[in-house]
């Protein structure tokens, strides 16, 4: 259970604000993301000039070289020696030397989606250069930090380590395919553009595509950029942009001669070094199968509290209905077991149940599919878990936030709306056709509408609420809507907001408002009767009418839930939940005298007025990065920038412990006997804590920068440390992993560091950065291997790199170097998982060592998968989301 104090009522207050106004600001966003466009497009101007400047130095080059070659033109075109003009093409590629064949040529470079027998109709020239030192890649930071060396390239690239020789025609002072980038200057914007003061920048760049390649600034907006997910939703309108870019393994080629692969992540070339046993029988165009185990979806913790209303209801099954990220969870609290429907494939904002019980209708949001990605409606069977119906697949514009079955007339009508600019107000016939029948639709309201229900008793009458308003609805026979707006008294009385309905046994209107008031209209009118005030300190987030008639309401900011009878007297009984479970979202009636109540700090609670509330379901509330498997039992850890730590139990599908460390966390690990925890926050600070006691040993800071990776050597005597500034740091470990002496640091990323990965014998580092780079390290003295060929034959702790040999096949044929976000191997080494940028969890065969490798893919996540990890014994598989807070549990089968 979460400890008190985890926030105080006014950070509650704010959270419940910002709440409150979180749907206004949808068309803002747009409108930021037309201009993070334009940026986009202007950034796109300026690089398509710098190419054509590359081009004509390139030319230049090539004339003031062709006055020295010019005497040997009667000796090549007999044959002799190579034809000195054409030593460069005009096209990029080196020279193939005439003693070789041209079918030799052609097999060495083969391409993995060529058939060998067509490679011999259309040979491949020999090593294409494709260094493009203007490409765009995400950079963390805008501050140059020299290198010892590049994957491009298997010996030193760095200027300062390794002078170019004299004789070299083109020298350049950065490592091929990253570009020089300046200092930052504090106080001004000067370090957002690239400084080109240097031919050396476009000297290796000799394969220019016509279209310009996307700027800097573009790389730096993230994957969940507004921009990004627009262009992801519309990318016919970026088409020509990427048309000549490379990406993914689609155009992956093998050498045979080096042994290695070249695959390429928006454009730059990334070569990866087969192990010395693979290399003669290694081919690139074999397709390899799916795994024979299988992922089930076992558990899900958390719930959406925080920004959704009416989500939490009992079923006759004695089960729990509610929803997060795109699963909607049915769950049985006495025999601690889960049921799932996972129809959607997307966010799920809005959940009701049909008269009958038996019906579920829950709605989504938009997505990435653009098909089944478009906001809709499903009706679905509880018992059985199927889909009864799909309704409005692309007729709504954004994503539905309210629903609600007609109840006067046994459930035959579906009200939705819609949380487009116009607020539209919908009204279905679910029941007709295999895809339903939309009987109206009507403006619903200028500003936001927080929920839509059908009277109880008075057929095709609807009441809708929000910013500022309550309206009442009636349904003619016609098919048309026709509303009144609620008529308050007097200006004190009218509330920012109206924040829930319910209805009385007599057929009366319930709202709660933000001004903390349950207000009383008349059956049939839009006229107050009654208005209790101050029920509430701030607003009544929800109102639940019993069976037996009394009225339970609860507080958004109090975190109060109080009783009346069937005249709003207050009737003595009330209750308070524990300050850091957050305030009240939802109330409904559960089993007996039980209340379910779902609170704004995603947790569910279970329990009395007279008995008080227990905590059923917890959940984080905001982004998750960290994750990490204890090393020896059925246990794993999650963080995130809730600041909130956990520890859960997969077995007993609970939380063990929860701790607030008061910092926003990106990363964690336990030690190699599992007592002692590290939790890498985003201030640069990391954190080493008791995993039984959660006591907290010492603090740490490295940088200033989110620590963005933290990994113990096999043997547990280090620690190594990746970090946003572009460093990995390595520490000693001492007194049980309660010590540390930092030993060093590892320099030479141009971006932030990704991903880390141990050598079985505690002597070698390898890891990923934000430009698609894969560097090694001699870790005791914090140096790197610039020979990357030397450990081709390494053996490593964990395959945690999305950019190794043996994980070259996770990548898409079209991905942009951001798709994929996580990889692991498990303990076993049979398995291979990943978590991608579209929400989905990949379980593929390992090694994944061919670019063309089948998986078996699963949704259930809503945003960005951060981090996935298998348990010790590889019993079970853990993925977390991003932005939809989510951890699910599959079992492996």
């Amino acid at each position: 259970m979460r400890i008190n104090g985890a926030e105080s009522l006014s950070s509650s207050s704010k959270s419940e604000a910002d709440d409150m106004i979180e749907t206004e600001n949808e068309s803002l966003r747009e409108r930021v993301c037309d201009l993070e466009k334009k940026v986009l497009e202007q950034g796109d101007e300026i690089v398509c000039l710098r190419s054509t400047l590359a081009d004509v130095l390139r030319r230049l080059n090539q004339l003031e070289g062709s006055r020295t070659l010019s005497l040997n033109t009667s000796a090549l075109k007999n044959g002799n020696t190579p034809r000195a003009g054409n030593h460069y093409g005009g096209n990029g590629h080196h020279l193939i030397s005439p003693t070789l064949s041209q079918k030799e040529v052609t097999l060495r470079y083969r391409s993995a989606n060529e058939h060998p027998a067509s490679a011999l109709r259309d040979p491949v020239r020999r090593v294409p250069s494709h260094n493009n030192s203007h490409s765009s890649l995400p950079q963390r930071r805008a501050v140059h930090y020299q290198s010892t060396g590049s994957l491009h390239s298997d010996s030193p690239s760095s200027s300062s380590v390794s002078p170019v020789p004299p004789a070299s025609p083109s020298p350049s002072p950065t490592r091929p395919g990253t570009a020089q980038k300046p200092q930052r200057l504090s106080g001004t914007n000067l370090y957002n553009s690239k400084r080109w003061s240097s031919t050396g920048d476009f000297n290796q760049a000799q394969n220019f595509s016509v279209a310009p390649q996307p700027s800097t600034l573009a790389s730096r907006l993230g994957t969940k950029s507004l921009l990004n997910l627009n262009l992801r939703s519309q990318p016919q309108q970026n088409h020509n942009h990427h048309y000549h870019q490379k990406h993914g393994t689609r155009d992956a080629t093998y050498n045979e001669e080096e042994g290695s692969v070249r695959m390429f992540l928006r454009g730059r070339p990334i070569n990866l070094y087969a192990p010395t046993a693979e290399i003669a029988t290694y081919d690139i165009t074999k397709v390899a199968t799916a795994p024979s185990s299988k992922l089930k979806l076992d558990w899900v913790y958390g719930y959406r509290g925080k920004d959704c209303r009416s989500n939490l209801y009992l079923l006759p099954t004695g089960e729990m209905v509610y929803f997060v990220a795109s699963v909607a969870v049915l769950y049985n609290v006495q025999e601690q077991s889960q049921r799932h429907y996972l129809g959607h494939t997307d966010d799920i904002k809005c959940l009701t149940i049909h008269p009958n019980k038996l019906l579920v209708a829950t709605g989504q949001t938009a997505g990435h599919d653009n098909h089944e990605g478009k906001p809709h409606i499903r009706v679905w069977n509880s018992v059985s878990l199927a889909t009864v119906v799909v309704l409005g697949l692309g007729e709504f514009e954004r994503s539905i936030s309210c629903l609600s079955f007609s109840k006067a007339d046994g459930g035959s009508l579906l009200c939705a709306i819609d949380e487009g600019n116009d607020h539209n107000i919908s009204v279905w016939d679910w029941q007709k056709n295999e895809k339903g029948h939309k009987i109206t639709e009507t403006k619903c309201s200028m500003d936001t509408v927080v929920a839509a229900e059908f009277h109880p008793l008075e057929r095709n009458q609807i009441v809708t609420c929000g910013k500022g308003h309550i309206s009442f609805w009636t349904l003619d026979a016609g098919g048309t809507l026709y509303k009144r707006n609620g008529i308050f008294e007097t200006t004190r009385d009218r509330p920012k907001y109206v924040t829930c309905l319910a209805f009385t046994q007599n057929g009366d209107v319930l709202s709660g408002d933000s001004n903390g008031s349950v207000v009383i209209w008349g059956r049939g009118t839009n006229n107050i009767l009654k208005v209790a005030r101050n029920v509430h300190e701030g607003s009544v987030f929800s109102i639940c009418v019993l069976k037996e008639g009394s009225i339970i309401t609860g507080g958004g900011k109090d975190g109060k839930l109080i009783q009346f009878d069937t005249s709003m007297h207050p009737t003595g009984y009330e209750a308070q939940i524990a300050e850091h479970l957050g305030g009240i979202r939802t109330v409904s009636e559960g089993r007996g005298s039980q209340l379910l109540v779902g609170s704004t700090r995603n947790c569910i609670l279970i329990g009395s007025l007279s008995m008080g509330f227990s905590p059923a379901v917890l959940g984080h509330t905001d982004e998750l990065w960290a994750l990490c498997p204890h090393p020896t039992l059925a246990q794993f850890l999650t963080a995130g920038f809730d600041r909130i730590v956990q520890l859960w139990d997969s077995l007993s599908r609970s939380v063990v412990w929860s701790k607030d460390i008061a910092e926003q966390a990106q990363s964690a690990a336990f030690s190699i006997d599992g007592r002692i925890i590290i939790v890498g926050c985003v201030s640069g600070k990391w954190i080493v804590m008791n995993s039984e006691t959660r006591e907290i040993y010492s603090t740490h800071i490295d940088g200033n920068e989110p620590i963005q990776v933290a990994k113990f050597s096999p043997d547990g005597q280090l620690l190594a440390l990746g970090s946003r500034d572009n460093y990995i740091y390595i520490y000693q470990v001492s007194d049980g992993a309660r010590n540390y002496t930092r030993l060093g640091r590892c320099t030479g990323h141009s971006s932030f560091i990704t991903h880390l990965d141990w050598s079985k014998d505690n002597e070698h580092l390898r890891s990923n950065s934000g430009d698609y780079e894969l560097l090694y390290w001699k870790v005791k003295v914090c140096r790197q291997v610039t020979h990357s060929t030397q450990l081709r034959d390494t053996v490593w702790a964990s395959n945690s790199c999305v950019l190794t040999f043996s994980s070259i096949g996770i990548w898409p044929e079209g991905a942009d170097g951001t798709d994929v976000n996580a990889c692991e191997r498990s303990n076993g080494s049979k398995l291979m998982a990943t978590g991608d940028d579209f929400g989905k969890v990949k379980l593929y065969s390992y090694p994944v060592k061919q670019p063309k490798s089948l998986c078996h893919v699963y949704g259930g996540h809503s945003s960005h998968v951060t981090n996935v990890t298998f348990l010790h014994d590889d019993s079970r598989l853990i993925s977390i989301g991003g932005k939809d807070t989510s951890v699910l549990q599959w079992e492996i089968i």
